[in-house]
């Protein structure tokens, strides 16, 4: 299941549930908030910015947003509600790609760093966020936390969750730490649709080892964009990681890096 193949124009044309799901008002507009506070006077890269579901709101709260996505379709439908100049988007991978400017803040929500597939690959997209801030700047990335103790001897799927025609299940593969999440959604027909996607797992220990070979340091972790506690018990977090400010000079007139980022980046 390759990424550019999973997010096709059917996938595109389906992601939008204007009101509900992901795009219900008490979840877009708390991470809108919470995005825009951190952004401050300064601007905003998106990491897989999809049909704009945060950037659209975003911008128009008046922060300046810029977007990399693997999926043309996504950005298809992402222009049926903003114009490339009102939302400048890169085709390309969140883990190498580059985009033009200077910005206080990268982020990506909604747990899609696990669509990379490697560690490599996740500790490129750390470094790749770390590339386009300057010291100070923020990288804030949503992700659900594992249900492994959900998962008794023998057992490798957890229902995660279950309502009137829909049911969303994930299968473990926990030696390679990957999972497949299957959407099924059904109506009173006999027909349903299964829509799957696979992913790489990350505790959230190892998410902070990520960031810390970027340069960056945790500044926040909390349960949801509230700003709740964050638990033994929490199903997800939001948490904020900052490169430190430019240390000031020692008496040897040398200054102490923050973890050896380079500027630029590759482009895929």
């Amino acid at each position: 299941m390759q990424q550019e193949k999973i997010w096709d124009a059917d996938a595109a044309q389906r992601y939008d549930t204007p009101g509900s799901g992901m795009f219900a008002p008490e979840i877009l507009e708390p991470t809108v908030d919470r995005l825009a506070r951190l952004a401050g006077e300064g601007a905003a890269l998106e990491f897989a910015i999809g049909t704009g579901r945060v950037a659209v709101p975003l911008a128009g709260r008046g922060v300046p947003v810029t977007g990399i996505e693997l999926s043309r379709p996504m950005v298809e439908q992402l222009r049926t509600k903003a114009d490339e100049a009102t939302i400048p988007v890169i085709i390309g991978d969140m883990a190498t790609t580059a985009a033009p400017g200077e910005y206080t803040l990268v982020y990506l929500v909604y747990n899609t760093i696990s669509n990379l597939l490697t560690q490599a690959e996740q500790v490129e997209c750390f470094r790749n966020a770390a590339r386009h801030l300057g010291p100070g700047g923020r990288f804030v990335v949503e992700l659900w936390v594992p249900e492994l103790r959900k998962l008794p001897p023998g057992r490798t799927a957890t229902v995660w969750h279950c309502e009137p025609g829909y049911i969303g299940l994930d299968t473990y593969d926990v030696l390679r730490q990957h999972v497949v999440s299957h959407h099924f959604r059904f109506d009173e027909t006999e027909r349903a649709r299964l829509f799957r996607s696979p992913h790489r797992y990350i505790w959230p220990a190892e998410l902070d080892l990520m960031a810390q070979l970027a340069g960056f340091e945790l500044e926040t972790r909390h349960a949801d964009w509230n700003g709740a506690a964050f638990t033994a018990e929490s199903r997800s977090h939001v948490s904020v990681y900052r490169i430190p400010p430019t240390p000031a000079a020692t008496p040897g007139g040398q200054r102490r890096g923050t973890g050896g980022v380079s500027p630029g980046g590759r482009g895929r």
